[in-house]
């Protein structure tokens, strides 16, 4: 192929040269050589022509073939990785350019003189030479945004103007692939990517970097590709996935050994060329007596042209291979995007019937709330009136009813929201020896009640401060252990957490839950983690349940990073456990006390409730009015901001979430404009994409969760007005 191409070129300067040799550019011609022997990796080559085009121009006083001869060479150094050298000799180039009128062969000096300043991490000199670079380019009326912007974001990330960087990288991964002419995109996700991974926001770093990484597979950039690798790599280390961070690190590793095996065959280091040594100057010279030589003669012009038409001729037979070949590849990339498209289309449509499902399921719970709200909180009023002994027994089913719907409905959208991915890990400092005794404490009345014993094993090599998600790790334990002691009479539970591996900082601990119940059949066990599955209606029908808890666990360990392993024999019991990777913790924890209420804060004080349900309305004033609270009605954000705004006479305010005009959290945020201590408590059935954290951030004071549980009720109000 690299003989077909010289074959090509000749035509050309031989025919310029039967109409005149003394008109043949030498300096262009030198340089044509030059980027020719740079494609076919001949380095050495590249670099003598260079110099021999600088040398050309220079004897001619040629200001632009100087310029020229001399970004040439600055880009071979720059491709070699010689960045003091490549700086100098684009400075020259810029020098020369300077003399001429302003072009895009000048600003681009300034810009890449900026890039070796970057690779040599001189990054206040490489902003200043961006900035000349634009300013010819806004001369020239050029947009350059697309690729100047790339680089004033890496800046900034560098300068710690992190905001400035990621405003900057959004704007070119927005672009379409197809319209990054530049190739920019990949390099911007990747600096997303390590932005967002010394965050430890691990999960959306994992997202850039692997987007990054298949543009840049695509782009057939090594150099990027290796160096997007090694940050997938450090990120799952991060996340304790060390099977994908060692296969990462180790195609870095394969990658940048190829590429050190390109570099070696583009230049040998032995081969790297000083144009002031005397021997060079000599090669160059007499390269120069020759091309002068063939520039004067044209005794050769008739054996040029039978050449020409030779090859024309096989240019023609290779134009007709190549057109049948594309027509072949045409029809096939057509038939590819058409199947593309087809799985697209069903990707999308999947995405969206899960979306559906998600946010169907989230609506029910959130609206099955209001009315919960209404049953649990007249059910606790009636309760609380005395009721006939023979009311009582109906009463107290009723309570437990709803108790258990709304265990239902909490557990439905604590599933949507892990298949959301609405859900994040917490790393705090806990003790898990404390935390697994407390659980066992707590269960204590069940496992009396079935006449089972409990008993919970802590091997001595388990540390007891560790570092990751109580909450999550409660969860699991809960749920497993509870259905163990539901599922097992006059038998024993067992709880066994051991160390299977140590390292420098993290202990890899196995948690065991097992029981002497009446097990799982072999049939079941396969789909025992699907929703909503008992293993049979039986077992449904005589010890109830949702049918939801194990699926719970089961989708909790996968996002922690492990793996949950069922072992059971029908009549024997059943063993459930997981592994999990923790790192050690380092401080002691120290227990919050609990909040205790005297009924003596809550008397005389005076609060206004807004709630646009009439039963709800009802519910809560009866409520406070039973710790004589003064109780005042309004049903809408937009007379409760009004209202606030002309008195001060309310010690507190109880504002529904969701309201008709307004909601909750907007006329939270008018009341704080001229009120920013009055406490406002959030009553929310709590939905899919809402959380305590979010609800606070709109100004309010506390939330309280709807159903009521009425001494949380109580607690929360107490705190506040204290």
């Amino acid at each position: 192929m690299k003989w077909i191409w010289i074959f090509m070129c000749m035509p050309f300067v031989f025919f310029g040269q039967k109409k005149s040799a003394s008109k043949v550019d030498s300096t262009a011609y030198f340089i044509q050589l030059a980027n020719f022997n740079k494609k076919a990796d001949n380095y050495k080559s590249s670099l003598a022509f260079s110099q021999k085009a600088y040398n050309y121009a220079k004897a001619k006083n040629n200001i632009k073939g100087q310029g020229d001869a001399l970004f040439s060479l600055g880009t071979t150094y720059f491709d070699l990785k010689k960045m003091n050298d490549a700086i100098e000799t684009f400075t020259k180039s810029a020098d020369a350019y300077s003399q001429l009128h302003p072009s895009t062969d000048y600003a681009l000096c300034y810009y890449n003189i900026g890039l070796c300043y970057m690779s040599l991490e001189e990054f206040t000199k490489a902003e200043a030479n961006f900035d000349k670079s634009q300013s010819i380019y806004d001369v020239l009326k050029i947009d350059t945004s697309q690729f100047l912007n790339l680089q004033k974001g890496i800046l900034y990330k560098n300068n710690g103007k992190i905001e400035q960087a990621y405003k900057l990288f959004n704007v070119i991964i927005s672009k379409d692939d197809s319209k990054d002419i530049f190739k920019t995109k990949a390099e911007a996700l990747y600096q997303l990517g390590t932005i967002e991974q010394k965050l430890n926001h691990n999960n959306l770093a994992v997202n850039y970097l692997s987007r990054a990484l298949t543009l840049s597979t695509a782009d057939k950039n090594l150099d990027q590709k290796a160096k997007i690798l090694l940050e997938l790599s450090v990120t799952y280390e991060k996340l304790l996935d060390l099977k994908k961070s060692h296969n990462y690190l180790k195609a870095h590793l394969e990658l940048k050994d190829s590429i050190a095996h390109l570099n070696n065959k583009k230049l040998d280091v032995n081969d790297y060329v000083d144009f002031k040594e005397s021997e060079r100057l000599k090669e160059i010279d007499q390269m120069t007596k020759e091309n002068e030589a063939q520039q004067k003669t044209n005794k050769f012009a008739k054996l040029i042209s039978i050449l020409a038409i030779a090859l024309i001729t096989i240019l023609s037979l290779l134009s007709l291979s190549l057109y049948k070949n594309n027509i072949i590849r045409t029809q096939s990339n057509n038939t590819l995007k058409e199947k593309n498209f087809e799985l697209q289309i069903a990707k999308d449509n999947a995405e969206k019937a899960s979306k559906a499902r998600a946010e169907f399921l989230s609506t029910v719970s959130h609206e099955l709330r209001t009315p919960l709200n209404a049953i649990n909180g007249i059910t606790h009023l009636l309760i609380e009136d005395n009721p006939k002994e023979n009311q009582l027994h109906y009463l107290n089913s009723l309570k437990f009813s709803g108790n258990y719907l709304l265990t239902f409905i909490n557990e439905i959208l604590e599933i949507n929201r892990i298949e959301s991915n609405n859900i994040e890990i917490e790393y705090i400092d806990f003790n898990i020896k404390q935390l697994l005794l407390d659980i066992k404490n707590s269960m204590t009345e069940i496992a009396t009640n079935n006449n089972n014993r409990f008993v919970l094993e802590i091997h001595d090599d388990v540390p007891e401060m560790l570092l990751g998600d109580p909450t999550k790790l409660s969860q699991i334990f809960i749920n497993l252990i509870n259905n163990a002691l539901k599922f097992t009479q006059n038998g024993e539970v067992k709880v066994v957490a051991k160390v299977v591996e140590t390292g420098d900082d993290y202990t890899r601990i196995n948690f065991a839950v097992s029981d002497t119940g009446i097990g799982i059949p072999e049939d079941k066990q396969e789909t025992i983690f699907e929703s909503f599955s008992q293993g049979s209606i039986e077992i449904n029908r005589k010890y109830g349940g949702t049918g939801l808890g194990l699926t719970i666990v089961k989708k909790i360990v996968d996002l922690l990073g492990g793996e949950i392993n069922l072992k059971s024999e029908v009549g024997s019991g059943t063993t459930f456990d997981f592994e999990l990777n923790l790192f050690n913790g380092k401080k002691e924890v120290v227990l919050e006390k609990e909040n205790l209420y005297s009924d003596e804060v809550l008397k005389g004080k005076s609060i206004l409730v807004v709630e646009d349900n009439k039963i709800n309305q009802m519910v809560t004033k009866k409520m406070l009015e039973k710790k004589e609270i003064k109780c005042f009605i309004i049903d809408n954000g937009e007379e409760a901001v009004e209202m606030l705004s002309r008195e001060n006479s309310f010690d507190l305010v109880l504002m529904d979430v969701h309201l008709p005009g307004i909601n909750g959290t907007i006329a939270t945020q008018k009341i704080r404009e001229f009120d920013e201590k009055k406490p406002i408590i959030a009553l929310t059935a709590i939905s899919l994409n809402e959380n305590r954290e979010m609800l606070l951030s709109f100004g309010m004071t506390d939330v309280i969760t709807k159903p009521f549980e009425p001494e949380n009720f109580y607690r929360v109000i107490a705190n506040n007005l204290a």
